[in-house]
C-alpha cells in the first residue's frame, strides 16, 4: 500500500553521480538537473550553505570558515555525509512542486566499473538515507552505451570509452555485460592539473583550477594540424607574488596534456589486446565510441584512431550519455533489470 502511495507522490529518478557534475533524469520528463558535485559548508555551524552551481562560484574565493567540498573522488564517495545531503538536495529539488517531504522515489544510479562491494553499498546507503525507496545500480560504461542507444544485449562486441572528470573507463560490452575493461584515474581533472603544472614550470604562474578548466574548454587540442589559437590566462606570479597575465596557444596546452592523453590511448590498446578476437572484429566494424566530457577534447578521436587503427566516433551529447542510460532503464525497469548490478547483501 505504501509503495503505491509513494509511487504516486514521487518522481522516479536516474542519476549520474559524477566527480564533477551530477545529472538527474526524471521519469517521463527527461534530464532536469545538471549541476556541479560541489558543496559549500559553514564550519561555524557545521551546516551546508549551498550546493551545485552556487557552490562552484565560491571555488578559491572563500574565507576560512567556509569549506568547499567535492564529496566524490574518481566517481567514488569520499565523504558519505556530504554526498547523502547532496543527493537529498537533488531529490527535494525534483519534488519541490509536490509533496517533497514524503517523496520516496526509485533511483537508478551509475557507478564506476571497479568499485568494491563496500563502495557499492555506500552508494545504496547514501541514496536510501537521502529518501530513495529503491536503489538500482548500473555500471557507468554500460549506462553510457545504453544512453547512446547501442544494442548492448546483442551477441556483438562494442567498445565504449567513458571519460569524465575523475576517471576514464574503457569497456568492451556484449550480451548485456562487460567482457573486458580497464580503468585509469586520468580524465578531465587530471588534464586541468597538467595545465596548472605547465603554467607553473614554463611561465612561473600559479593558476587556479577553475582557470585551468576554462582554458582547457576554450582552446585545448591534441591534434597536430590545428590552426594556432591564442588565449589569455591570469594568475599569480610565483616570483613577485603579484597578478600576472600570460598569452598561451593551443599548442602550449597540447604539450601540457600530451602525456595524459598518451596514457589513455595506451589503456585503450591494452584493453583491446585482452579482448577475445571475435569481439575485436565487431569493434573494428562498429568503431570505438567516446563518451563523457573528455570526449569533447578537440582531436582526441583522431589521435586514438591513428594510434589504434580503428575508427573512433564521439557519441551525440557525450556529457549526458550516462544519465540518459539510467533514464532508459528507469522507463523500462521490468524488462531491463537483468542489466543491473545485484544489490549488495546486508551484513
Amino acid at each position: 500500500m505504501f509503495n503505491k502511495l509513494w509511487g504516486k507522490l514521487s518522481r522516479d529518478m536516474g542519476i549520474d553521480l559524477g566527480t564533477a557534475n551530477t545529472l538527474v533524469y526524471v521519469k517521463d520528463q527527461g534530464i532536469i538537473i545538471n549541476e556541479p558535485s560541489i558543496v559549500a559548508i559553514n564550519n561555524r555551524s557545521d551546516q551546508i550553505m549551498t550546493i551545485g552551481e552556487d557552490a562552484k562560484k565560491m571555488l578559491g574565493k572563500t574565507p576560512g570558515y567556509i569549506t568547499i567540498s567535492k564529496p566524490l573522488i574518481r566517481g567514488i564517495i569520499s565523504d558519505f555525509e556530504v554526498t547523502e545531503k547532496m543527493i537529498k538536495h537533488f531529490i527535494n529539488k525534483v519534488h519541490q512542486e509536490s509533496f517533497g517531504f514524503i517523496a520516496r522515489p526509485i533511483v537508478v544510479i551509475g557507478i564506476p566499473l571497479d568499485v568494491t562491494e563496500v563502495e557499492r553499498k555506500a552508494v545504496e546507503d547514501a541514496c536510501k538515507s537521502a529518501g530513495a525507496r529503491e536503489v538500482h545500480l548500473i555500471e557507468q560504461s554500460l549506462a553510457a552505451a545504453i544512453g547512446a542507444r547501442l544494442p548492448v544485449q546483442e551477441a556483438s562486441g562494442m567498445m565504449i570509452v567513458e571519460s569524465g572528470a575523475g576517471l576514464t573507463e574503457i569497456a568492451v560490452i556484449s550480451l548485456g555485460g562487460i567482457v573486458t575493461f580497464s580503468t585509469l584515474p586520468i580524465a578531465g581533472n587530471e588534464l586541468d592539473e597538467n595545465i596548472i603544472q605547465y603554467a607553473r614550470e614554463n611561465f612561473n604562474l600559479l593558476l587556479g583550477e577553475k582557470s585551468a578548466e576554462e582554458i582547457k574548454i576554450k582552446i585545448a587540442t591534441v591534434s597536430s594540424d590545428s590552426e594556432k589559437v591564442e588565449a589569455t590566462i591570469r594568475g599569480r606570479d610565483l616570483m613577485s607574488g603579484l597578478p600576472k597575465e600570460v598569452t598561451v596557444t593551443n599548442q602550449h596546452i597540447k604539450e601540457a596534456i600530451s602525456r595524459s592523453v598518451r596514457q589513455i590511448v595506451e589503456a585503450i590498446r591494452d584493453t583491446i589486446e585482452k579482448t577475445p578476437p571475435e569481439l575485436v572484429v565487431d569493434i573494428y566494424e562498429r568503431g570505438i565510441l567516446l563518451s563523457g566530457g573528455t570526449a569533447m577534447l578537440k582531436g582526441l578521436d583522431k589521435v586514438i584512431a591513428q594510434e589504434i587503427k580503428i575508427p573512433v566516433h564521439v557519441i551525440n551529447d557525450p556529457l549526458t550519455s550516462v544519465v540518459r542510460g539510467t533514464g532508459i532503464i528507469l522507463e523500462d525497469l521490468n524488462n531491463l533489470k537483468e542489466l543491473l548490478i545485484p544489490p549488495t547483501v546486508e551484513g
